[in-house]
């Protein structure tokens, strides 16, 4: 099964490789892994994505919170939002692109860039969603491919940067 975590982290420089570190180190393997910055620019956020039953991702949670730089560390609820960002570039003739552009409509993705062989292709969504465009768009030749992993925000009044 898959979890997300939510782990608010001190903006300083080596605080991924730690993080990350932890997980190496216990054997644990991360599935997906995505950094930014949050609305206070000295704390960042890191969504990762891990494989594993529960008794796992509680004692990576537990390991975590033990690292100095880390603030906060939760195990994010089915119920929350997850997102992933995809640019997909797919081989396009005249022929063909009209067919590849109205796939990619209908999965409310959007064309950002077109040459004379290919076009690409960016879609928001769950994985499922990303990956049903992907298995859409490999008939046509699949040139180049970058997903961002997952992130994720609880819905409603919970929020990661206050204690529950």
């Amino acid at each position: 099964m898959k979890y997300i975590l939510g782990v608010l982290v001190e903006n300083h420089p080596g605080v991924l490789s730690k993080v990350s570190g932890l997980f190496s180190r216990r054997g644990f393997n991360i599935y997906s892994l995505a950094v930014g910055m949050t609305e206070d620019p000295g704390i960042s956020r890191i969504t990762i994505v891990v494989e594993g039953d529960e008794y796992i991702v509680e004692q990576v949670a537990k390991q975590l919170n033990k690292l100095i730089d880390v603030i906060r560390v939760s195990n994010m609820d089915r119920e929350s939002l997850t997102r992933e960002l995809a640019l997909i570039k797919v081989r396009a003739t005249p022929k063909t692109r009209h067919e590849i552009i109205e796939i990619i409509n209908i999965f409310r993705a959007q064309v950002v860039d077109i040459a004379k062989d290919h076009l690409t292709a960016e879609i928001t969504g769950d994985s499922e969603k990303i990956t049903a465009l992907e298995d859409m768009l490999k008939g046509y030749g699949i040139s180049e491919m970058v997903r961002t992993g997952a992130i994720a925000i609880d819905r409603g009044n919970k929020l990661l940067n206050q204690p529950e």
